[in-house]
């Protein structure tokens, strides 16, 4: 049954790949009217080592059938990753889990043992959909790691714009020379988001929200709404930025002493487990004995 629904799924593939249906109508008339994003682009050049060269081609079957997802796109945004390579990738780990239990299985047969190939299908099927599952949460980890760096280049970002207030600077001068001084990933697209915002004639507040709601970074779009509230209210800009920018850094501090209790957590369970074991070794014979005499 299993080999049969693999060899149906792959002609289906096939068919899809060969026959694709024609666009809906209203998505069609959509892209007619569809304004450019402003986002940053994704690398023009294919990177990536082994496993993206050898699965690129099942990477266009894969964009077809619509992926990735909207959160894997953010976090391929945010790091600066091509979403076809990340697809060729997540289609090598698969083919790689499917094929590797029919090959072990196939060796040991020759070798004259062997569990047989039932066993090896289901293990197929199991280790397949872990390996195209496997790079997302790579992925997502890398992208929250990630986030946590851009929340401290954020802060420091802040107290830049602060200084550059207290100097004088309008608001879209000190957002865009404190933007220029700081060297980070984050500081790097939001450069380019101001200088776009700038030669469209957008408020900055605009593009920093969103780069925020892109990149799901809610810091960002709650200094992008402090910043509009001080642009058309006439709210303190300096008292709020620096109050944003020492909240930041408390939340920062919460998180990392969370998670460094969640790591001492961690490591008391292999040492609960090696007592277990020697508790296991200790009382073995004793309890060997009682069942013996029994």
């Amino acid at each position: 049954m299993l080999i049969g629904a693999g060899i149906g799924f792959g002609l289906w593939l096939i068919w899809f790949g060969l026959f694709p249906p024609p666009p809906r109508l209203e998505a069609a008339l959509a892209t007619l009217d569809q304004r450019p994003d402003p986002s940053p682009e994704y690398p023009s050049a294919e990177t990536g080592g082994w496993a993206a060269r050898l699965g690129r081609p099942a990477a266009g079957w894969l964009t077809q059938l619509g992926l990735p997802g909207p959160r894997t796109t953010e976090d391929l945004i945010l790091l600066d990753r091509s979403p076809r390579t990340h697809l060729a990738e997540k289609a090598t780990a698969a083919a790689v889990g499917v094929l590797l239990p029919p090959a072990t299985v196939g060796l040991l047969a020759a070798a004259g043992t062997g569990p047989g190939t039932g066993p090896a299908l289901w293990l197929s099927a199991v280790l397949g959909a872990a390996g195209f599952f496997v790079p997302d949460l790579a992925l997502h980890s890398q992208a929250n790691t990630a986030r946590a760096g851009a929340r401290h280049a954020l802060a420091a970002y802040l107290d830049l714009v602060v200084i550059a207030l207290a100097g004088g600077a309008g608001v879209q001068s000190a957002l865009t020379r404190a933007a220029e001084i700081a060297h980070s990933p984050l500081t790097d697209q939001l450069r380019a988001g101001l200088a776009e915002a700038d030669l469209a004639h957008r408020p900055p507040w605009q593009a920093l929200a969103s780069l925020g709601h892109r990149l799901r970074i809610g810091e960002l779009e709650e200094l992008a709404a402090s910043i509009r509230l001080a642009g058309t209210e006439g709210a303190a800009m300096r008292s709020t930025l620096a109050t944003k920018a020492a909240s930041i850094r408390a939340h920062d501090l919460a998180q990392a002493e969370a998670d460094a209790l969640s790591a001492t957590e961690r490591m008391s369970l292999p040492v609960v487990l090696l007592f277990a074991g020697f508790l296991i070794v200790i009382g073995y014979p004793a309890l060997e004995h009682v069942f013996g005499v029994l």
